[in-house]
């Protein structure tokens, strides 16, 4: 018993090393690792091909490198053999039974053993440098110790035995064959039912549950499908093994037919087998070349031949046909497992059966898609693929949630049906000695017990299969498949993630890295598939089982829907439509002949048979699709990250939404071209739309999409430091619309609170009035916000503090002369003569001042209407903290509350913005120079009635050259500079008063026309003056100024406006 022990615990301990030998040789030896540098040091070329010329026999170069990491590696799979043969020759010393349909767990891992072992050897002759390598650390060994490795003669003759693999392990199985022989001849109660075609699996009615709903709660319990089970965790054996293994054991080929016909149907499947990932090995030339120079084995050639020619004219429709079945029937197990979870306990071994059939097709698939010579290419491309892989993942799904359910299940199965089974079995035993009976005694209490203990049973079926035993597994066949069952059963309770792992792994897909990418563009390209498409994502979770526990190193290694139809309504599109549709009820016939009808909006709603489907609606459903993919699991575990799809695509869609309201601007920095903030409110509002429309299909919060997406864009830049819609509309009214106001081509018309285009010989790509008219401006507060209006105004306000620095230099410069007309404002005669000695027109630059300001007010307006509709207690709330400030309230508080009101776009009598803009360092001295410059500012207002374009306007209530913009400048600079100064507002602008009125009163007394020309409409600017200051009153105009000539000016310009029109 000991004996048996040691060796079931043997072949398992040898074929997990073996593994791990296999993983450490692929990591090192092949492409995912990086060759040595001595390999490829130029200056060791000519001695790295001696040493591999004359191996393993040649003399001590002189050198030392770091060799061992790799040496060893070999000198590992050289003691794995010596392991391995020594457990082969104990094998068959003590005559082990192997049956797969009996003492399966055995039998398997004899199987594992020899196939790892083959594979191993296989691997090793083909990495190119394992000469150069082991020859190059010996003689550094040589240097550095002064003798030979003790390994290097035993190693180097490995080396050069299996040159060639297959013939030198055909020598050597020569005494195993009658083991091995009968492991795989065993398998023809199980790989012929494997690999039927699928009209045979159809007609079968194979993985149906609703074929016989009468029997749908029985657990499965036949012989067939037992082998069924023993197939889902073997089903390797038939593909990969019996082809390599009759090989091995070629003597059975002439002398057993069901080896003959196990082998033939074997190679008649495929025509390339895996060996380890992604390195295959092609088996019909390997076996012909073997065969060739056998004697006897001529028609063992034939008969490879042809398979080979089957394989290559049937293979491939033979497994496409049979992925087309398995898609339904995974889609139909999948559907009604989710709709009765409770039927996974007793059919989970078709659950288990469905995966790894699938498994193996996508496998075959993968592993013959790029290495045959393909007769019929549509065989190997199968673009329905991630509906299978989806199916999988449907039912992987279903048994990790239902775990519990199948735990329970299979917990009370094994205490109240395969205890009382088993103990039948025992009781009716012929003979049962002391040892076997305690055994299964300890079983039988175990299963009563609800206790369910793995791995008890291994070693039960070493000792009863061998020769020696008294209690032979041979005779017992029966307790052996009862075993088998109860083997399966308590894998239900224990190891339902293991099952998981080895019945549908597909980890191999790591290593097809460029088929995978493939498949799924292929799959997102294909509108039936891209609901599949998350199967992709969900493979990458297999990887993690690609790699071996004890070889780490690999784990570090490199391994729309559209709102073009909500656009449609703008303005701009429904023009032309309107026009059709006035000429048509008129009867006029305009347009060109043969000119397409537009279509109008809504069109793409309209309906003749609901069976029409329109390229919006296959975009529509293939959106859908896709949703339908990401919202399917809500996470994934993929090596130590977890990936979460909503999380993903909620991202991507910030990322996208930001690129594309930036992109609906339309701005062109080359011709100043850029979309109105009306038409892009409606482009992003009908985007908006949209992607709420996604929640329907996905569960994410698209509001917080939008919010961090539309908070961004009322920043100068987003968080990747891009331009925002805020910069890029900034930038546009500052340098385009702005700066063309200032050239003359645009005047403010506050009777239609918008700028305009003026009349010139250059007419400007743009009107004025469509970007900067109430609506526009309530467009452009909606998108910016009132963090982006704040940066508007700072920025212009940036504009204007430099237009202030140019006045103040120009007051330095006329300092002495603005000091006496100061003082001498009563005397006309002298102030002519100062006047003349002023060598520049401040008034321009104030002007432009005003037009800025002008804007801002325009902006901040706009700002006020939205607010109002969105917060209109809080803004309330605001307006009435700012109406009642008390007049003796400490500046810095009224500061802190003009500040709050102007954010909500309350206007104040004093700027904060402009007041922080313009604060200065040198208070005293700024301080006469701002008395100067209002100064400056009020003795040159004669000077603009020689000019032609000061002419008021009644129509538009303002002056072509916008002059009446001064009004606005000259009170909101002097609120800002004397608030600086801590000055009196209302005494300078009295002072301001006085000397303005003083100078358009000596205009009255000119009698040159060209110089009084436009005098009624500049006496004008003074009642405006004295309309927009808080700080004046009409009586102190009175004061100063005649009311009757300001009646009179009015009357005048009235007339002549009438008269013009006339």
């Amino acid at each position: 018993l000991a004996l048996s022990l040691i060796l079931a615990l043997s072949l398992i301990l040898l074929s997990l090393s073996l593994l791990f030998s296999l993983s450490l040789l692929f990591f090192f030896s092949l492409s995912y690792s990086p060759k040595p540098s001595y390999l490829i040091d130029k200056n060791l070329e000519s001695a790295v091909k001696f040493i591999v010329r004359k191996f393993p026999a040649v003399e001590t170069p002189r050198g030392k490198l770091s060799l061992s990491l790799y040496y060893f590696t070999f000198v590992d799979v050289m003691e794995f053999k010596d392991h391995v043969c020594e457990l082969l020759n104990t094998i068959d010393a003590c005559q082990v039974f192997f049956d797969i349909t009996v003492n399966f767990d055995l039998t398997r891992n004899y199987l594992d053993l020899v196939v790892t072992y083959t594979t191993l050897m296989i691997l090793l002759s083909r990495i190119e440098e394992r000469k150069a390598i082991i020859g190059l650390y010996n003689y550094a060994h040589e240097m550095t110790h002064g003798a030979s490795d003790r390994e290097y003669p035993r190693l180097g003759q490995m080396i050069v035995d299996y040159e060639n693999p297959l013939k030198k392990m055909m020598e050597e199985f020569v005494p195993h064959g009658k083991s091995l022989s009968d492991a795989l001849i065993s398998l023809q109660m199980v790989y012929p039912r494997r690999n039927l075609s699928a009209d045979q699996w159809r007609n079968a009615q194979l993985l149906s549950l609703i074929s016989a709903p009468s029997t749908m709660l029985n657990p499965a319990q036949s012989d067939t499908v037992r082998h069924g089970g023993i197939l889902t965790a073997c089903n390797y054996c038939g593909i990969i093994l019996k082809p390599i293994g009759f090989i091995l054991c070629h003597a059975a080929l002439n002398t057993d037919p069901a080896a003959l016909s196990l082998w033939k149907l074997a190679l008649q499947s495929s025509s390339c087998l895996c060996l380890f990932r992604d390195e295959v090995f092609h088996i019909h030339k390997a076996a012909e070349d073997l065969f060739v120079n056998l004697r006897g084995y001529n028609k063992r050639v034939n008969d490879i031949r042809e398979c080979k020619e089957s394989a290559l004219s049937h293979a491939g429709s033979m497994h496409r046909e049979r992925r087309k079945f398995l898609r339904s029937a995974l889609k139909e197990l999948a559907t009604v497992l989710a709709d009765q979870p409770g039927l996974l306990g007793p059919k989970a071994l078709f659950v288990f059966m469905a995966l790894s059939f699938a498994r193996d097709e996508i496998i075959w698939l993968l592993r013959h898609a790029d290495n045959i010579q393909k007769k019929s290419t549509d065989d190997f491309i199968d673009k329905h693929i991630a509906e299978l892989i989806f199916y999988m993942e449907e039912l992987r799904a279903h048994v990790r949630k239902y775990g519990p359910v199948m735990q329970r299940y299979y917990v009370q199965y094994l205490s109240g049906f395969d205890a009382v089974v088993l103990n039948e079995l025992v009781q009716n035993l012929s003979v049962c000695p002391e040892d076997e009976s305690i055994i299964m005694s300890s079983f039988v209490n175990t299963m009563t017990s609800l206790s369910v203990k793995q791995g008890t049973h291994v070693s039960c079926f070493a000792y009863t299969s061998v020769s020696k035993a008294s209690l032979g597994i041979a005779d017992h066949r029966e307790l052996g498949k009862m075993m088998n069952t109860i083997i399966f059963h308590t894998k239900m309770v224990d190891s339902l993630v293991e099952m998981l792992v080895e019945t549908s792994d597909l980890s191999i897909f790591c290593f097809y890295s460029r088929a995978f990418e493939k498949m799924f563009q292929q799959c997102l390209e294909l509108p039936s598939q891209s609901r599949y498409s998350i199967c992709f994502p969900l493979l990458c979770t297999h990887f993690m089982s690609c790699t071996h526990e004890l070889c780490p190193e690999e784990v570090t290694g490199d391994f729309s829907c559209s709102p073009l139809p909500l656009l449609q309504l703008l303005p701009k599109h429904c023009a032309k439509t309107i026009s059709q549709a006035v000429n048509k009820k008129s009867k006029k016939q305009t347009g060109k002949k043969g000119e397409p009808e537009r279509e109008k909006p809504g069109v793409e709603s309209m309906r003749k048979n609901r069976l029409l489907v329109t390229n919006l609606d296959k975009l529509h459903t293939a959106l859908s699709e896709l949703c339908f993919s990401i919202n399917y699991v809500p996470n994934m575990v993929v090596w130590e990250h977890t990936f979460t799809p909503r999380e993903y695509l909620t991202s991507h869609l910030e990322i996208r939404f930001t690129k594309s309201i930036v992109g609906m601007t339309m701005y062109n920095q080359a011709t100043q071209e850029i979309a109105k903030p009306s038409e892009l409110l409606t482009s992003v509002r009908a985007y908006m739309t949209v992607l709420q429309s996604i929640e329907n299909y996905v569960q994410i919060d698209i509001t917080r999409v939008f919010n961090n997406v539309l908070l961004q864009q009322t920043q100068h830049l987003d968080s990747h430091g891009e331009p925002t819609i805020t910069s890029l509309y900034t930038n546009w009214y500052l340098e385009t619309l702005l700066r063309q106001v200032s050239n003359g081509h645009i005047a403010y018309f506050p009777a239609m609170k918008a700028f305009v285009n003026l009349p010139t010989e250059n007419e400007l790509t743009f009107n004025a009035e469509e970007y900067s008219d109430i609506s526009e401006m309530r467009s452009l507060s909606e998108l910016l916000g009132p963090y982006g209006m704040k940066f508007l105004s700072e920025s212009l306000m940036w504009h204007i503090s430099s237009q202030v620095a140019e006045l103040k230099k120009l007051v330095v410069e006329n300092m002495e002369v603005l000091t006496q007309m100061r003082t001498s404002f009563d005397k006309p005669d002298h102030m002519a003569a100062l006047f003349k000695r002023l060598t520049c027109d401040v008034l321009k630059r104030m002007t432009i001042i005003g037009v800025i300001l002008s804007f801002r007010s325009l902006a901040q307006e706009a700002l006020r209407d939205v607010l109002s509709c969105h917060i209109p207690f809080l803004l309330s709330s605001v307006e009435d903290f700012k109406d009642h400030i008390p007049r003796e309230t400490d500046m810095k508080v009224a500061m802190n509350v003009y500040e709050l009101s102007s954010a909500a776009g309350l206007p104040c009598e004093i700027d904060p913005a402009l007041v922080v803009a313009l604060s200065s360092q040198n208070p005293e001295e700024e301080y006469k120079i701002a008395c100067l410059l209002m100064v400056f500012v009020a003795v040159s207002l004669p000077t603009l009635a020689s000019n032609v374009m000061s002419q008021y306007s009644p129509a538009i209530e303002g002056h072509c050259n916008n002059i009446h913009c001064l009004a606005k400048a000259i009170n909101q600079i002097a609120a800002a500079l004397f608030t600086i100064h801590k000055g009196s507002i209302e005494d300078r602008l009295k002072e301001f008063l006085a000397l303005a009125s003083s100078s358009l009163l000596k205009i009255g007394q000119e009698t040159d026309k060209t110089t009084t020309r436009n005098r009624e409409s500049v006496y004008l600017l003074l009642d405006m003056i004295v309309q927009e200051s808080p700080f004046l009153t009409m009586d102190l105009l009175e004061s100063c100024f005649p009311y009757v000539l300001l009646r009179n000016a009015y009357h005048a310009v009235y007339k002549q406006s009438v008269s013009a029109s006339a």
